[in-house]
């Protein structure tokens, strides 16, 4: 799917080992962080897809080795003496809600981003979640003109980083985040007055993600667009479905070159992230994603048109 005129995409956050339960089962040393599946999801879109980060000394070199099957570069991860960032969690009966069991900062402590002098020219720049700090760190060391910026955050990040994180937001072209982020980064119940209320903050597009209900588009222009999750029968593990929605974003947009994009492309863009994260939650980790073929995207698009389309006769 992906074209030869794609833009390079340089995508920075974690890169983890999770140890993930669910109302089923239950599994270990799993790919996680929010920059392993952005990166994986954005490489359906383009061949030129560069990951920045950090391991430790016990991070699975399958995962490394999959992820380069992918043509993902990994000249930007930084590997450490230290133990890798890890984190441990379980799913309740409806897999919306989940507790977190246990978090291993470990190598992230201290960790400051480096990147590469040639993925720093990338025209499409992804801070996937990681602390503000970090993302401005990464931000300085990105000089490619033009280039798109998006960035994703979490709760934590709002609750004690809040003056950092405000001052990402004027970089940013393109802001996601979910219901319950935007509903308290915003300070109202409403989620379209949340919407505007944060392009005011300074970003050229804001996306708040609804989970297994879909996503809103929010735009400078004033138009909003609400596109629908593909529903599915069962969900195995949703873990990493927003970090894909955010990568495949990111992909759909370098396929069609440098920014800024018009309205309707950012629409199919939220649409395409939509589809990509479906497939991440019919399996554990990336297991689903790994063996996913332009194929099977595409019928699922097809399948997705023929749901959503209202005007049909």
């Amino acid at each position: 799917m992906s074209t030869s005129s794609a833009q390079r995409i340089v995508i920075g956050g974690t890169i983890a080992i999770d140890h993930v339960k669910t109302p089923e089962a239950e599994a270990e040393g799993l790919l996680g962080g929010s920059a392993s599946y952005a990166a994986l999801a954005a490489s359906f879109f383009s061949k030129d897809v560069e990951l920045v980060g950090i391991i430790g000394h016990d991070f699975p070199k399958g995962h490394l080795a999959m992820l380069e099957g992918r043509g993902i570069s990994l000249d930007g991860v930084e590997r450490s003496e230290q133990e890798s960032f890890t984190w441990s969690g379980e799913y309740h009966e409806n897999m919306n809600e989940r507790t977190t069991h246990r978090v291993g900062l470990n190598v992230l402590e201290n960790w400051q981003v480096k990147v590469p002098k040639e993925a720093g020219k990338a025209g499409i720049v992804v801070l996937a979640n990681m602390s503000p700090d970090n993302q401005l760190e990464m931000l300085a060391q990105c000089s490619g003109e033009p280039r798109f910026v998006i960035a994703d955050t979490m709760d934590l990040w709002i609750s004690i980083a809040n003056e950092r994180l405000h001052e990402v937001l004027p970089h940013l072209d393109l802001f996601v985040l979910n219901e319950g982020e935007a509903r308290d980064l915003a300070g109202t119940p409403s989620l379209v007055k949340a919407g505007r209320l944060l392009l005011e903050k300074g970003p050229r597009s804001v996306v708040v993600k609804l989970g297994e209900f879909g996503a809103m588009l929010f735009s400078k222009d004033g138009s909003l667009f609400r596109s629908s999750a593909f529903p599915l029968e069962h969900v195995a593990d949703p873990t990493g479905a927003g970090d894909t929605f955010l990568g495949a974003m990111a992909g759909y947009l370098a396929s069609h070159g440098t920014g800024p994009y018009p309205v309707e492309t950012m629409r199919k863009a939220v649409v395409h992230g939509s589809i990509l994260a479906s497939f991440t939650c019919e399996a554990f980790s990336t297991r689903r994603l790994e063996g996913l073929s332009d194929e099977e995207i595409a019928g699922r698009m097809r399948e997705y048109r023929a749901m959503t389309d209202w005007a049909a006769e």
